[in-house]
């Protein structure tokens, strides 16, 4: 063999070797897409199992307020039910806008604030609030790093090979949540 053959079969295992690794750096990072949505799911899923009994407790003290209550009900039978990630990222948005209404309508409630009970399913619910806003930003940097990827030269052709679908970001949908505050003196 000669020595334009040597070369040739070299840039051919060159060029072999840089797709499969354009291709396993997108699986890579498609995993920890996934692996990171799940770290949302398990703490979505520990809000979910955290309202049912707050809200029982704050049944009695909250009497005229069982329009917020439902709400905080039904948003959460809706988060649940969802069948997609589309969905679920709506409805999850959803229970998180009325989860804030019931927090607020809480601190009209002097006697709920003094329960004990209450404020512990209170403070583990914001606990878990704060970690679902850190996953989710994890979640959303990974999904960024991803889509990267996926687009860019010369793996963009690797990913449209291999069907490497594009990640949705897990975005607020409240406008008035978005806003900056207001702040007078």
């Amino acid at each position: 063999m000669t020595i334009g053959g040597w070369i040739a079969i070299g840039v051919v295992v060159i060029l072999v070797l840089a797709l499969v690794g354009m291709y396993n750096g997108l699986v890579r990072l498609r995993n920890t897409v996934q692996e990171a949505w799940g770290q949302i799911d398990v703490q979505l899923k520990r809000r979910h199992d955290l309202i049912p009994n707050l809200v029982q407790t704050v049944k009695g003290y909250m009497k005229h307020e069982q329009e917020t209550l439902e709400k905080v009900i039904k948003a959460r039978q809706m988060a649940v039910d969802a069948k997609n990630m589309g969905e679920r990222m709506q409805a999850e948005n959803m229970l998180t806008n009325t989860l804030r209404s019931l927090f607020a309508v809480q601190e009209n409630y002097p006697q709920l604030k003094a329960d004990q009970h209450a404020s512990q399913l209170m403070e583990e619910l914001t606990s878990t609030e704060n970690k679902i806003a850190f996953a989710r930003q994890r979640y959303n940097d990974v999904v960024l790093q991803y889509n990267n990827k996926r687009e860019s030269v010369p793996s963009n052709v690797i990913a449209g090979m291999f069907n490497f679908k594009e990640a949705d970001f897990f975005k607020e949908e409240d406008e008035a949540v978005r806003e900056a505050p207001k702040v007078s003196f």
